[in-house]
Formats: structure tokens, sequence, C-alpha cells
């Protein structure tokens, strides 16, 4: 039987070359995400594989919408064995002088309350089974608050980072393993909700999509008396 996976963020960046690697190391994927024409070129993507791809739409911002697809993937798929927290938002107008509420709410529930949701919805399986990981793509703005990233940005990361920790000190009797990737600057779509969009000269000297998600499935193929609580990778 394959590993089966749900990867958030999936139409997109780090969250489609997460769920494109993962289908290449033989693993059934389910992508999440809000545009369903963007997870089904996910699904595209993955060529020959693509019959290992499964796209469905969800605000992980909203619990219930979470609660109904986690029914729908955990009634084909009861042993979901990882769960990658890829989805994430920024906003243009991100200082603290211009930040509206709303921005800041949008952020803090794509960025973190997403993450907490899907947490919720597939760590009781994970726990029953006593076998499961858990990825969370934070940022290196988790670890040291910039004006780059915003405020908005910096808290829902700093919680992610904190949700991590919480789930490594309740869960690792129970089986169940969680991983913080921080990476640096990456070249995704989101660069373009920048204040000042960076160019292509700079865009070269970033990382690819593919290098974070070359780390997760480092971090969660690893044999299970072994976790990575915390991986900070940046552009060499």
């Amino acid at each position: 039987m394959k590993l089966h996976a749900v990867v958030t963020g999936g139409g997109s960046g780090v969250g489609r070359a997460t769920a494109l690697a993962l289908v290449e190391a033989g693993w059934t994927v389910t992508v999440l995400g809000r545009r369903k024409e963007a997870l089904d070129e996910t699904r595209s993507l993955a060529g020959t594989g693509s019959d290992q791809v499964e796209a469905l739409a969800c605000d992980i911002s909203d619990w219930t919408q979470v609660q109904s697809v986690a029914g729908t993937i955990l009634g084909a798929h009861p042993a979901v064995e990882l769960l990658v927290n890829a989805a994430g938002t920024n906003v243009p107008n991100r200082s603290l002088e211009v930040l509206s509420m709303e921005d800041y709410r949008s952020m803090v529930g794509a960025n973190l309350d997403g993450a907490y949701h899907c947490v919720q919805a597939f760590l009781p399986g994970m726990r029953s089974r006593r076998s499961g990981t858990i990825v969370n793509i934070i940022s290196d703005a988790g670890k040291q608050a910039s004006p780059k990233a915003g405020p908005g940005y910096v808290i829902s990361k700093f919680g992610l980072a904190g949700l991590t920790q919480a789930i490594n000190a309740e869960e690792r009797p129970n089986g169940v393993r969680a991983i913080g990737i921080f990476p640096g600057d990456i070249d995704t779509p989101l660069l373009a909700k920048r204040p000042v969009v960076p160019d292509a000269t700079a865009r070269a000297r970033m990382m690819m999509p593919e290098d974070i998600a070359a780390c997760v499935l480092f971090s969660a193929t690893l044999p299970k008396r072994a976790v990575i609580e915390e991986l900070l990778i940046r552009p060499a």
C-alpha cells in the first residue's frame, strides 16, 4: 500500500513542488488549496503519476471546510501518514503603519489558523496509529522579525513555530513527530505580493521551491526513531 500525504498550498510554489516530489518518491497525495484550477494543474504536472494525485479545493482558514474535506480524504485514505502545511500568504501593505485589520486576519487565517485546523483534522488518526509526520513550512521570518516580512506574517510564522514545538512536546510519546522548516528567500509567486517585486537578478540568487521540497522529503522519510525538529535553509 502506498503511503498517503496531504499537502496544503498545493496549487503553486513549495506546496506544488512538494506534492510532485512525493509522487516521484511513490506516495499518493491529496493537494489542498483555494483554487481548483491551480490544483488540477499540479495534478497534470505529475505526468504519469497524475493518478496518484487527488485535488480538493478548500479554504483551510475555515474550520468547517477543513472538517468536510478531511472527512472525504479519510474516507478514501484512512492512514494519512504525512501532513505538509505549505499554504501561506502575505500582503503588499504589510508594515505596522499601513497593515489593515482585514489583511492581518487573512494572513493569520491562512498561515497559522489553517495549519492548526489541518493538524486537528489529521493528528487524531496519526495518534491512534502511533505513526505520522507533520511538516510545517514556516520561514526564517519565524526566527527573526524583519520589515521585509512585515508584522502580520512574522506573527503568524512565530505562531506556526510554536505549534510545531507543541506537537513534539505532546505527541512524541504517541509516535507523531513535527518538523519546522524555516526557508529564506524562495522564487515563488508569493514574491508578487512584496511592496517592491524582486527583479530577475534578485530572483536568480534565491532558492527554488524544489529545494524546500527536497528538505520535506528528507525529513519525512527519516527512520521513525529520529526527528529534525527545526531546519533553517537559506540561499547559498
